[in-house]
């Protein structure tokens, strides 16, 4: 099931005598990046301020395209050497298009929209899949398929929480044997269990946070050898926010 289906919001600011479209704000990393913890204390903070909003996860592994999402990560298309990168990243898109009038609806009724994981993902796993000198051609291949043909909104702002690969690593270990993911009984799917994998995302992520509309946050503490405190990171997305998006909307989040 969709641990983030989009929903009415919890609670609502008018902010002026006029709707405003809401914004669009994504966060993203490897796997075990604390994603998931951060979009919980993103949505309580909004719940507390009174502002709008509607949350989505991708993928949607109920959906359509998602269902063959799960497929891919489980293993049944083949091993992630043999699966083309053009066929998985067409699955993550249409899993989006899915959700498309969804996402434009509440956008559009003036909601800001809550995404964990949106297009970057795509850019950033299916890309570091494709030999270094042709991944800029399939960045602007995938690029052009889901913000042109498809028509998905742009993000108004990506939070990417980095952590060092090896370590997601570990951490993806960790809640696989949790067994807490309905998509996947393995520990680790096809992308988690390839630290190399992981690496190469990580480092197509940290030339796509060269963007002006992205904001970075080191998630990890080098000199104890550990994450940040989880409310520390919280507390840097709440002034990102307040920097770059919160000014358009005439209101402090």
């Amino acid at each position: 099931m969709n641990r983030w289906p989009l929903a009415a919001p919890r609670a609502t600011l008018k902010l002026t005598s006029m709707l405003v479209r809401g914004k669009l704000i994504v966060i993203e990393g490897i796997d075990g990046s604390g994603k998931r913890t951060q979009l919980d204390l993103l949505a309580r903070a909004f719940d507390d301020r009174g502002v709008a909003f509607a949350p989505v996860s991708f993928p949607r592994y109920d959906g359509f395209f998602g269902k063959l999402v799960a497929r891919f990560l489980n293993g049944e298309f083949g091993p992630l050497a043999a699966v083309d990168p053009h066929f998985s990243a067409l699955l993550y898109a249409g899993d989006r298009l899915e959700s498309k009038p969804s996402i434009e609806g509440a956008l559009q009724s003036g909601k800001n929209v809550l995404a964990d994981r949106y297009i970057a993902s795509n850019l950033a796993h299916q890309g570091a899949r494709v030999p270094a000198e042709k991944r800029e051609e399939f960045i602007a291949w995938l690029k052009q398929l889901e913000y042109e043909i498809y028509g998905l909104p742009a993000e108004d702002l990506v939070i990417y929480l980095r952590v060092p690969a090896a370590e997601a690593h570990r951490l993806a270990g960790q809640r696989g044997e949790r067994g807490t993911r309905g998509y996947t009984k393995l520990r680790r799917d096809l992308q988690e269990a390839d630290i190399a994998h992981l690496e190469a995302a990580s480092s197509v992520y940290d030339a796509l946070a060269r963007q002006p509309h992205w904001a970075k946050i080191e998630c990890f503490d080098a000199a104890s050898g550990s994450l940040r405190p989880t409310g520390a990171i919280h507390a840097e997305i709440l002034a990102a926010i307040d920097a770059r998006v919160a000014p358009a909307l005439g209101a402090r989040i």
